[in-house]
């Protein structure tokens, strides 16, 4: 088994079944695993799959006397959790674990979501606090997918996260239908590779992929339900001051970001790009695997002022502004400083750097990125 995963305790203490989406690797079939379920359906091997398509009543011959019955890739016949919900309520002492990389294909599938049976959870890429390591390099270059990550032999975990990419648009894109277009999403899945960290212009990409500017958007929305993108909306809106509305968007882990793009250097012009990528990777993560409710939006004015995130969680008000350097002046609290003067609330602003001593300008903490999550969380 990889290392502890924060949500193995929360997953083990609920009273509900669960359903447990995350993007592939992200370690959703070990950590149920670990929880020691009586049976398994694996819904990625093609001939259990193909059982249950044509035989609709053999989940119910399977569970039997089974209490925790686990379901994987459960999005590959969404129509199951239809029986789900029909042994859940004949007997209350079962548990069911489900697990799924597409939240597209459960609600194209009109998929039942067993409001008030089923408690939803997130597994992202391994976090700080999971991975006990802050070996910078390592997590800009390979990433915190966890069979990636504590893989020894270097060169097999980039070959496979260089495959990551093929897997997806093969396993994920193609076999499930959610596209037409094969050729036409894998040019636009390239374009978002290069692009990713950037703010979204659906023209330009359309114009770039060779496709139509609503293609580009419904393409993008496949991104974020197979869990591979998150998406960044803008700070909210305001009547004093013209703020850009446009959303950025983050791949979900800076490995698979570097397999995609077929490169593993972090030179000096991408270090920026890499570590701004990191520090959401590893505080979304955190907010995962805690199970906490927060809200990300990235802050920026017309006139160029620019704070990367506004986290929001438990009431409070984090801006924090990430910079690649380990050298911190006054002219990088620009942005924090807009940010106040248009905020007016009670918040606070950090900036996230290379360095390693905990450091303060003008009321504005200066941390490293383990010592910044150990603040949030705090």
């Amino acid at each position: 088994m990889h290392k502890h995963r924060q949500l193995a305790e929360l997953l083990k203490k609920s009273k509900k079944s669960i359903l447990l989406l995350g993007p592939r690797q992200t370690g959703k079939s070990t950590l149920i695993r670990s929880l020691k379920p009586n049976i398994e359906i694996n819904l990625a091997d093609q001939q259990i799959y193909l059982d249950h398509l044509r035989d609709p009543s053999l989940i119910k011959k399977l569970v039997g006397k089974n209490k925790f019955i686990f379901i994987d890739e459960v999005q590959r016949i969404p129509s199951l959790l239809n029986t789900v919900q029909a042994l859940i309520d004949e007997n209350k002492t079962i548990k069911f674990y489900l697990t799924g990389s597409s939240a597209r294909k459960l609600r194209r599938g009109q998929a039942n979501l067993l409001p008030g049976r089923i408690h939803n959870y997130n597994l992202g890429p391994m976090s700080l606090t999971e991975a006990k390591e802050t070996d910078l390099e390592k997590l800009l270059t390979l990433g915190s997918l966890p069979g990636i990550y504590l893989d020894e032999d270097i060169a097999g975990a980039k070959k496979t996260l260089r495959s990551y990419a093929a897997t997806y648009l093969r396993e994920e894109i193609q076999a499930e239908s959610l596209t037409r277009n094969l050729e036409g999403f894998s040019r636009f899945f390239d374009l978002m590779c290069a692009r990713s960290g950037d703010f979204i212009d659906f023209s330009k990409i359309s114009s770039l992929a060779q496709i139509e500017r609503m293609s580009a958007k419904r393409y993008f929305d496949i991104l974020i339900d197979t869990l591979i993108a998150a998406p960044i909306e803008a700070f909210a809106k305001s009547p004093k001051r013209r703020l850009i509305q446009h959303p950025k968007f983050y791949f979900f882990d800076v490995g698979v970001l570097n397999g995609c793009l077929g490169n593993f250097v972090v030179s000096a012009d991408r270090k920026g790009m890499l570590f701004e990528h990191l520090c959401l990777q590893m505080i979304l993560s955190e907010f995962k695997g805690r199970d906490q409710d927060f809200r990300v939006s990235v802050y920026r004015t017309e006139a160029g002022a620019e704070v990367d995130f506004i986290i929001e969680c438990n009431r409070e008000l984090f801006a924090i502004e990430i910079k690649a350097s380990k050298n911190i002046g006054a002219h990088d609290l620009r942005g924090l400083k807009s940010f106040a003067d248009f905020y007016g609330k009670k918040h606070k602003s950090i900036i996230i750097y290379l360095g390693e001593r905990t450091l303060e300008i003008d009321g504005t903490k200066i941390f490293s990125l383990p010592d910044a999550v150990e603040y949030l969380f705090a």
